[in-house]
């Protein structure tokens, strides 16, 4: 998936969850390890009520690697 598809999947029609994921996705992962990228893709690909749960609702993923990226995306400085 490149990164204009990436940038697609960040804007899910909420706009709490649009700027969360927009804003990770254009300071902190072209910079993230490989394995944060596959993380991240991964977040993506969840049904929006998860992550609706995971980063507006104090809930955490299972996976440990889904579970960094969602405390990175919570505690990213919004602007």
């Amino acid at each position: 998936m490149n990164d204009a598809q990436l940038r697609w999947q960040c804007r899910r029609g909420m706009r709490e969850l649009d700027i969360l994921l927009t804003n990770y996705f254009e300071n902190d992962y072209l910079q993230a390890s490989e394995d944060q990228k596959q993380a991240f893709r991964e977040l993506l690909a969840l049904p929006d009520p998860d992550l609706i749960g995971y980063l507006l609702g104090g809930q955490s993923p299972p996976e440990a690697a889904l579970a960094n990226v969602v405390k990175q995306i919570r505690n990213r400085p919004q602007a």
